[in-house]
This record gives structure tokens, sequence and C-alpha cells, in this order.
């Protein structure tokens, strides 16, 4: 019999040990969190304000992990008190609206229906955990805003074809942070930081350098435990209400991304190490369900002040979007429909001169060339092919109209020589995985046969959550904390016997 080889065990389930198979118990308490991330210290702060006594186990030393990386943009609206100060009209209907179109397809819309529903509600969930939120708008196109401006456009709803839907608004709300150092100290870190003080205050205790190795289950399939190993020692944790995974996704385990998402193998993850898919992998080994395993956020190696003043084409010389949109809207199109991503950012001398080094991030046009036709030669593409699309994009751009991807007027100006053109063909994205564990709109972990798993629940990025195959810069942070609450909450409520 042939042994399986690395890359097989890391995709593979992981099984359970069986209740029978273990004495004591090391560790009793009544939920059991698996990762200290935003959905995990939500799913304990919703837990134990329930009254339920809560242990997180976390790999690393402390409470973060790709969510206190992130630049802290939290999906959410509907009218919260932070656009009303910003002067916002936002409406649910406009809400769900825009997430319907932008996370599909395949949404599932009486999960989003409740997301948008409850969004008020969740922000003040928040504001009352602590997380801070300056009422003033931010309105410069960017990954993450360098101010601490409480609210940022995030997902392209001020862009075609979503600001076709009426009152749609910005929903990036940032918590505040003075200090705050994009790219190395941002505001997901102060999310972590309320969130880990608030489940502190309630008493919720963390297991840190841990690692959770398997679930325990009775012999009906009920999730009772896990099976932990710190420093080469093993713990068995007994979970009399239940377990909730929530340790991210799987954009750092390669042998899962070149069986369930292959079109990221060559691309940059992003988060940590943790996002390995263990959460998912021992969801399947009880049998769970998952969803839209080869979905991904991609970011595209370019910013989104660079972008919105170029024209964007594709290794045919095409254009393919509006390049005002939400910068990961375009590497989603750019990556999964555009020929894996390759293609060329066209601009000319003074659209490179009037961007600012944040813009640019320091870099030359890989071409600077006096014609069209000699970029094209030096691009490699047919002869007339950028051409045509250079002259419909100026001759429209000329009276501030685009008839075929309606950007917006105030980013179209036609482009004159001397052009260049940046190479995007082999620069990787930034990718993660936003496909993960089949769950209810409670956070239950839902089986084979389409009902839940007793005693497993799952939250964030190791859950197929609000982002279903595109994907909102916010929607992360938004959907782990709203639905790790929701799993706590859940959890708790299951009556011990």
């Amino acid at each position: 019999m042939t042994e399986p080889d690395e890359n097989t065990r890391r995709s593979s389930p992981i099984a359970p040990r069986r209740r029978r198979d273990i004495g004591a118990w090391d560790i009793e308490t009544d939920v059991v969190i698996a990762g200290y991330g935003c959905a995990g210290a939500s799913a304990a702060i919703g837990a134990a304000t329930d009254g339920a006594e809560v242990v997180i186990v976390e790999r690393t030393g402390g409470h973060g992990g790709a969510s206190a990386m992130a630049g802290g943009e939290i999906y959410m609206g509907g009218g919260t008190a932070i656009q009303k100060a910003c002067g916002f009209n936002d409406t649910v209907e406009a809400m769900f609206a825009h997430l319907k179109g932008a996370t599909g397809p395949a949404v599932d819309e009486t999960r989003l229906a409740l997301y948008c529903e409850r969004s008020i509600e969740h922000f003040d969930w928040l504001v009352a955990c602590g997380v801070p939120f300056k009422p003033s708008f931010y309105p410069i196109p960017c990954w993450e805003p360098p101010t601490d401006d409480g609210l940022v456009y995030t997902g392209g709803e001020n862009a075609w074809p979503f600001n076709e839907i009426p009152n749609n608004s910005p929903r990036g709300h940032v918590p505040t942070m003075s200090d705050k150092r994009p790219g190395e100290r941002s505001a997901g870190w102060m999310l972590m930081d309320r969130l880990s003080t608030t489940a502190n205050g309630l008493g919720v205790q963390s297991v840190v350098d841990t690692r959770v190795e398997r679930l325990v289950t009775e012999d009906d399939g009920r999730v009772v435990g896990v099976v932990t190993r710190r420093y080469g020692e093993q713990q068995t944790i007994h979970a009399r209400r239940g377990v909730v995974l929530a340790s991210g996704g799987f954009a750092s385990n390669p042998a899962m991304i070149r069986q369930y998402a292959p079109a990221l193998e060559r691309h940059m993850p992003l988060g940590t190490d943790g996002d390995d898919g263990t959460s998912i992998r021992l969801g399947q080994g009880v049998g769970a369900a998952v969803r839209h395993m080869e979905a991904a956020q991609a970011a595209i190696s370019s910013t989104p002040g660079l972008l919105h003043r170029s024209m964007l084409v594709n290794i045919h010389g095409q254009r393919f979007i509006n390049e005002d949109t939400y910068a990961g809207r375009i590497g989603q199109a750019a990556l999964f429909t555009q020929n894996s991503g390759r293609g060329f950012v066209v601009l000319d001398d003074e659209v490179y001169e009037s961007l600012t080094i944040d813009d640019h991030w320091g870099a030359r046009p890989t071409w600077v060339c006096g014609s069209v036709e000699e970029l094209e030669e030096e691009m490699g593409l047919p002869a007339g092919a950028l051409q045509s699309s250079l002259d419909l994009y100026n001759r429209y751009a000329e009276v501030g109209q685009d008839p075929l991807f309606h950007k917006r007027a105030e980013y179209l100006k036609p482009l004159r020589a001397p052009f260049g053109a940046f190479d995007l063909r082999e620069a990787p994205f930034q990718i993660f995985t936003i496909g993960g564990l089949h769950t209810t709109v409670d956070s239950e972990v839902i089986g084979p046969d389409g009902d839940p798993i007793p005693g497993l629940y799952a939250a964030g990025r190791a859950s197929s959550g609000i982002p279903n195959w595109g994907y909102l810069s916010g929607t992360s942070l938004g959907d782990g904390t709203f639905f790790g609450r929701r799993a706590g909450r859940a959890v708790a409520a299951h009556k011990v016997d």
C-alpha cells in the first residue's frame, strides 16, 4: 500500500478522536474556540456575555492573527451613526443590493439580509466593546486610509455599476488610531486590542502557543472537545456546550491551494502562517460540507491612485473593467477572467507626474515610448491592438464619457504621448481565501446531509460567509465579528446535559 505524500497529508481532512478513547479531561469548560482573531474574540465575547465559560486556544503567543495585520476596515452600513455624521443617508436596502451584486454569484440571501438588517446594531456592539470610530470621511481612493478618519469607500459603491443604486454609500468603518502606520500597525490592531480587552474583562481564558490537533466526538457524532499540542505535550479540553472553529483560511497551505484554488498558486498569501486551513480540515474530518473553496480576494499589484487615472488592459491590449472601481474587484477580474492576471497599466507622463510616491510606490514604468505604435511593439502586442483601445478611450474621454465601462468623468482624461506602461504579467497578486466550512446563519457547521453537526460551529475565514465569490474590503472583519458573535451566542445557548 502506497503511503500518502506530504501534500496529501496537508490537504486531507483531519479525523477526530473518539471520546471513549480518552480518559480524564485535562481541562473542562463550556466552550472551546480555536483561533484568537476577530472571529474567535467575538465568539468568546458572545458566549461569555451569555454566561458560558470560555477557553480560546491560540497557536501563537497571543491574540491578533490576520485580523490584527489588516487595515481595519469593517463593512457596516444601513445608516450607522458614523455614516449619518458624515452626511450619508445609507439604507439597508442599498446595502443589500450592493453586497448582492458585489459578492455574487451564488449569494446566500438569507445570510446577507440578516447581516444588512442588523448592521447598525452590530456597529453599536463594537462601540460598546470599546472600538473607537471618528465621525469623519476619507474621500481619496486608497487600500486603507493613512489618516485616523472613520469612514471610507471600500467596495466601489461610488463607481459603476454600483453607483446606480439609490443611496449607495461608503461603508468601510475604520477604528481610529492616532499612531497608525499603514502596512505595519494599522487599525486591525486597534480592533483586536479592544475585543481582547473586552473578552478578558468577561473572564475568557486563553491557552497560547497551542495548536488544536483534533476534534473529539461522541459515538453519535456530537463534538465534545479538542485535542491540543503545546511544546510537544498533548492536552485534552472538554467543551461541554461546543467548539467554535475560527483559525482562518488556507492561503498559507500550498497543498490546499493546489487542490482547491490552483489559480492562486504562484501568488503571495496575505495573513499569517496560521492560515493553513486547519479549522476547515478539522471540520471536514467530521463530515462538514464546504463552499466556494476556489474563491479568493486578489489584490492587484498597484494602487487605486494609479489605476483610477490610467487605462488597464489585458494581454491583448483590451480594456476589461472600469479602472475607478474597487481595486480588489479589479484584481479578481484580472486574476480569474483575464489570463491569470497578466496585463498592463497604460498611462502618460502627465498622469505619472501627478501621482504621489504613495500612488506608484516609487516604481518607474516598465516602458516609456514616444508613440503608441512604439509602445505596442515594446509590449509585444499586435500592431493596432493598443492603438484601437487608446483611440476609443481618448475619443470619449475628451467629453467625459466612457460608454464601455462608465468610468467617472473626474478620472477620465485623454492619454497623450509620451506614454508609459507598467508590466503586471509577472507581478504576484496578494491573495487570501474566502471559501470554507458551510454554516447556518447561527454559525452551526453543516454536514453532508444538510443538517448541523451537533456541537460544532465556525466563523471568520474558516467559514464561507458574506464574501461568496466577490470580495469587498471590510467584509472579512465585518463577517468575522458578526457571525463570530452569533456563533458564541448559539453555542452558549446549548443546554448542558
